[in-house]
């Protein structure tokens, strides 16, 4: 299932709740799972009209919430609750981008941050409970519309601040942002961490085959001509543009040929070491980049200059862009969704005369299955055994792939040359 979320008068935590009740999650079964693992709370709805739109209004009656818990209470109380890992994983997620946020803002340690509207039970039971909703209608894609941001000023635990309030404006770093005619706050911390966690993308409604529509209602008058309501809408995805189609052109029920969804991000550096170069890369692989690659470039001035480019899934987009951003020189960059098509393949281990390797298990479009060794299983190898690493690389393809030794080459498995059939 994909969710959309429209953000035309912002987030919050009670909003996102409500749009979530008003699809079907029950609110009986929403207050006995958060009761797993806090107490002290209980859970009421009502139905409003905002402009004559129906939505849920949901409010979190708390019997004592002027505690105030560091983000290391907050990670505990998660870890140690009876949750799913997908749950607890968003949850952590979401209360990182908020404790980061705080560290930067007020300049101290991470594990020391103190959380006082946010480290209350209504801010645990709107993210938590936010992430406990998606799972229980089994969404597995959002996307998000560029966030709304109000203006005007706010009283909070640290005194008067401007809107939009500094936490939410350090967590929606690096999220497509827009300005509204709403004279009060409008996006809260707490919904900038939902959604900046939950959604993968961000833009213009996707096709979708729309199953249902909920709206979670708002409590503050935000002056806007828009009501204050947050909308989401719940369906199955349709081909995305003539890209999308020509996937599904492409690939076929049963076919190794597997289309999806991925994200370019791209810029260009001239003033950097480029001993960082190779870091950066060995960094961003490691973080789940699905593929990174420099080209040399000619800039301004006629600088010699690299074109760095990096592949990734939407929900590792953030995390990326902000890591080349802080490991290199680069003050900005592009990125583009595309499609692409890549043929089936799965990790497994093989035994070869050189012992146990990990190799890729690939099938072709012609259902022919090979193998290719993974390079650092190689490389040690070729150090162990003192042998050239193009020699290991030969002699797992050849043993492996035997059929295709035989069309093409043919190996002496004993000293791993190879010559021409």
């Amino acid at each position: 299932m994909m969710l959309y979320l429209d953000l035309f008068s912002g987030i919050s935590g009670d909003m996102t709740l409500g749009a979530l009740i008003d699809l079907g999650v029950p609110l009986e079964w929403l207050e006995q799972q958060l009761k797993s693992v806090l107490s002290g709370f209980s859970l009421r709805s009502e139905i409003v009209f905002r402009h004559h739109l129906r939505a849920v209004n949901l409010f979190v009656a708390v019997e004592d919430n002027t505690a105030s818990r560091t983000y290391m209470d907050i990670r505990e109380i998660i870890c140690r609750a009876d949750l799913s890992e997908s749950v607890k994983k968003n949850s952590l997620a979401a209360f990182e981008r908020i404790a980061r946020a705080e560290s930067t803002i007020h300049g101290k340690e991470i594990e020391t941050v103190h959380f006082h509207e946010i480290g209350g039970i209504d801010s645990l039971v709107d993210i938590i409970g936010s992430f406990l909703g998606v799972e229980y209608l089994g969404i597995k894609t959002i996307v998000s519309s560029k966030v709304p941001l109000g203006t005007g000023f706010v009283d909070c635990a640290h005194g008067r601040i401007p809107v939009p309030v500094p936490a939410t404006l350090a967590i929606l770093a690096g999220i497509p942002v827009t300005g509204s005619d709403a004279t009060t706050e409008i996006v809260t911390p707490t919904g900038a961490a939902i959604v900046a966690t939950l959604a993968g993308s961000f833009g213009p409604m996707p096709e979708i085959k729309i199953s249902r529509i909920g709206y979670g209602a708002g409590k503050r008058e935000t002056h806007s001509r828009l009501p204050n309501l947050l909308r989401m809408v719940l369906g199955e995805a349709l081909p995305l543009s003539d890209k999308a189609q020509t996937t599904d052109i492409l690939v076929k029920p049963g076919s190794s040929l597997q289309g999806e969804t991925v994200f370019v991000v791209k810029t260009n550096v001239d003033d950097m070491n480029p001993e960082i170069l190779g870091f950066v890369m060995e960094l961003l692989l490691e973080n789940k980049a699905l593929d990174v690659s420099f080209t040399p470039i000619h800039m301004k001035k006629n600088r010699p200059g690299t074109k760095m480019e990096v592949i990734c899934h939407g929900k590792d987009l953030e995390r990326l862009s902000r890591l080349i951003l802080t490991q290199t020189t680069a003050i900005g960059l592009r990125y583009h969704e595309c499609e692409r098509v890549v043929l089936e393949r799965t990790v497994v281990t093989r035994q070869t005369r050189l012992g146990k390797v990990l190799v890729k298990k690939v099938r072709d479009p012609d259902d022919r299955v090979r193998y290719l060794p993974e390079y650092e299983v190689c490389k040690k190898i070729a150090l162990e055994a003192d042998l050239p690493l193009k020699d290991v690389y030969s002699r797992i393809i050849a043993e492996l792939n035997p059929l295709d030794s035989a069309r093409g080459r043919i190996y002496k498995m004993d000293t791993g040359d190879a010559k021409a059939r």
